[in-house]
């Protein structure tokens, strides 16, 4: 494979084709729909759940969670860019989608039989590592997408706009579930909290937001063309690895700016993914919030989140994302340092440096999706963005495991931020080199 970088953004916009609204809406709304899974699922309300004393000492649930995750982004790392590969070379990214969506609203659902007991927390374990393995997967092909609803003038914008939606609808999401069956004894409804129903009947809410909301876009959107070199002959699953073999040393040869982008970011965002995973964990366990309290927060985080992400959306457009990625992974470093470094003030010292962290988290994860998608060929969309997945924020095994090593070392939930902040900062100091000169767009058919 090979990456053009000869045509300049500016040259490649004076033909630019008009993008409906409403494809671009349609694909955002995919983004909305999956606060489900990392608002609810993954960060402020049913893993928050399973740390909790119902299932046993906080500490040894924790790190269990880490370690679990852990093993879940391994085996998405071995999966993702085959199967990235595979459907582009097939024409099927939208099939794909559909499937590892559906895949993850079947583990949402089992969340739904997760009793407040010590005996089921294998079950939640299991539960939410295998929606994370299929949410990681869906989200290859739906990053791949992002070519089929931008242009080269509105391809910031547009991410912006996804990652922004994404935090919007955790607002709403959360806001639902936190006055309908969380807030006081079983919220507005009265849900009995017995068994932990009342957290059991939001994980059905989300499962349903997350199915409605991953339609849209399989409606709107096509499957994408694919260019004669790269509808290749049908390959098994196996010698899809050989073919991304060659397509990683081509890019070593060609394109080694992105082989180290790739490395940078396979480290970043697994930090990112860490502050939102282990944040509620961290604001319940560490600094003393109620359930009712998480979610509070979990709101204001995601409010904070949201229109940092799509303010800084036109900022990415104009100056390129690396700047933009480097003051987030700055900004990301020393709040989270002064979370851990203060955190005997309590729970104002969370609030204050935990929403600073927030602020920085969407930017960065908006601007790394784009710093790539600005120098993939067209038709190697799936594969590269798996090769991203691979090594990013779908391989989402360097921060729990980070978290979970250091929970376990020192005995306290509190020290897993050290872990995240050390793997915020390797990313920081390996993304510092990467050229910003070869972020060009290649040229696309669409």
């Amino acid at each position: 494979m090979r990456v053009s970088t000869a045509a300049a953004p500016d040259a490649l916009a004076l033909d630019e084709p008009k993008i409906p609204t409403r494809k671009i809406l349609a694909w955002g709304a995919w983004d909305w729909g999956s606060s489900a899974f990392n608002a609810v699922a993954t960060t402020f309300v049913f893993t928050v759940y399973l740390t909790s004393t119902s299932f046993g000492d906080t500490d040894h649930t924790s790190a269990l969670l880490g370690w679990v995750l852990g093993i879940a982004g391994v085996l998405v790392a071995l999966t993702a860019p085959v199967t990235g590969e595979l459907s582009d070379a097939a024409g099927r990214r939208k099939l794909w989608l559909a499937i590892f969506s559906g895949l993850v609203a079947l583990s949402l659902l089992a969340t739904v039989f997760v009793k407040a007991e010590p005996g089921f927390l294998w079950f939640g374990l299991i539960a939410i590592a295998v929606g994370t393995v299929f949410y990681e997967l869906a989200a290859v092909n739906y990053n791949a997408m992002l070519s089929q609803v931008s242009t080269p003038k509105t391809i910031g914008r547009v991410s912006g706009l996804g990652w922004g939606l994404g935090y919007v609808g955790g607002i709403v999401l959360l806001l639902i579930v936190y006055i309908l069956f969380i807030s006081g004894d079983g919220g507005a409804l009265h849900v009995s909290t017995e068994g932990g129903w009342n957290i059991r009947i939001s994980m059905l809410i989300a499962t349903i937001w997350f199915a409605v909301f991953a339609i849209p876009v399989l409606i709107a959107v096509k499957e994408p063309h694919v260019p004669g070199e790269i509808a290749r002959e049908r390959r098994s699953f196996f010698g899809a690895y050989v073919t991304l073999g060659r397509t990683i040393a081509d890019l070593w040869k060609t394109s080694r700016n992105t082989i180290w982008f790739l490395l940078a970011s396979a480290i970043f965002r697994d930090g990112l993914t860490g502050v939102f995973t282990f944040g509620g964990v961290l604001a319940a366990g560490s600094f003393g919030f109620s359930s009712g309290e998480v979610i509070i927060f979990a709101i204001a985080a995601n409010i904070v989140a949201g229109i940092s992400t799509i303010a800084t959306g036109p900022l990415d457009d104009r100056v390129g994302p690396k700047p933009v990625i480097i003051t987030s992974l700055i900004g990301l470093v020393v709040a989270g340092s002064l979370v851990f470094a203060l955190h005997t003030g309590g729970a104002t010292v969370f609030w204050i440096f935990a929403l600073i962290l927030c602020l920085f988290v969407g930017p960065a994860q908006s601007a790394s999706r784009t710093f790539l998608a600005r120098i993939i060929p067209a038709g190697r969309e799936g594969e590269v963005f798996g090769l991203y997945a691979t090594t990013g924020r779908a391989a989402t095994f360097l921060a729990p495991t980070a978290f979970a090593i250091f929970v376990s070392l020192f005995g306290h939930q509190i020290y897993g931020i050290i872990g995240i902040v050390l793997v915020l900062l390797i990313g920081l100091l390996v993304m510092i080199p990467v050229k910003p000169g070869q972020e060009k767009l290649a040229a696309r058919a669409r």
